[in-house]
């Protein structure tokens, strides 16, 4: 470890996954202004980086991380409480062919786009009771929550306008139906029930057709 001048826990500070600005203050030693302009000097250095206005994390600890799972972890902090949706996973699940390089998650807070030095991360907002369907995966003792291959699709189609929606659903999206098995359409009925959507329900039975061929 290359020793850093003016921080006091150095050791303990490059041991977090992240830290804010009352993590900063203990662990760097210092107050206020003193402590804005050493955060400041250690991310010119390139010591810190910025997750988002007053969370960062130190560049030997991201240096050591995998990478994937470290964005995913990230993506959860950054706009809490969420869990990682939409195309994401579904790219993830071999659902859409196309690659998606932002990581999309679903909030019930407000509908929101952060970017940093890892990429762009886009949140959606949802109505709390469909704040559902995700599992949690376990990362180095920490939590990663990802929707299911059922609920990213709900999730994705929910939110998405369409005018033609048999023609989007079938064609249009390019939704690769081989991926999704009857249990799959089964998870996905439910989170219709609980929407009591009108457009989910028309989108439901054109699914069924399709995927029952």
């Amino acid at each position: 470890m290359v020793s850093i001048s003016g921080i006091k826990y150095q050791k303990e500070l490059e041991l977090l996954p992240y830290l804010n600005k009352s993590q900063a203050r203990i662990l760097i030693g210092k107050e206020s202004r003193n402590l804005d302009k050493k955060i400041d000097q250690l991310k010119k250095m390139g010591y810190l980086k910025t997750i988002k206005n007053s969370l960062y994390v130190s560049d030997i600890y991201y240096g050591k991380v995998d990478k994937k799972l470290y964005l995913e972890y990230v993506a959860n902090i950054l706009r809490f409480p969420s869990y990682i949706s939409l195309e994401y996973i579904l790219s993830v699940e071999g659902l859409i062919p196309e690659a998606v390089y932002a990581i999309t998650s679903i909030t019930i807070k407000s509908s929101r786009t952060y970017q940093n030095f890892m990429g762009n991360f886009i949140y959606q907002n949802i109505r709390n009771e469909l704040f559902m369907g995700y599992r949690q995966d376990n990362w180095e003792g920490k939590s990663i929550l990802k929707a299911s291959k059922a609920k990213a699709l709900f999730d994705f189609l929910y939110l998405k306008k369409m005018i033609n929606l048999k023609m989007e659903i079938t064609i249009d999206l390019r939704i690769n139906w081989d991926n999704f098995s009857s249990a799959d359409l089964s998870e996905f009925s439910q989170y219709v029930t609980v929407s009591k959507s009108k457009k989910m329900i028309r989108i439901l039975n054109i699914i069924r057709k399709y995927v029952s061929k």
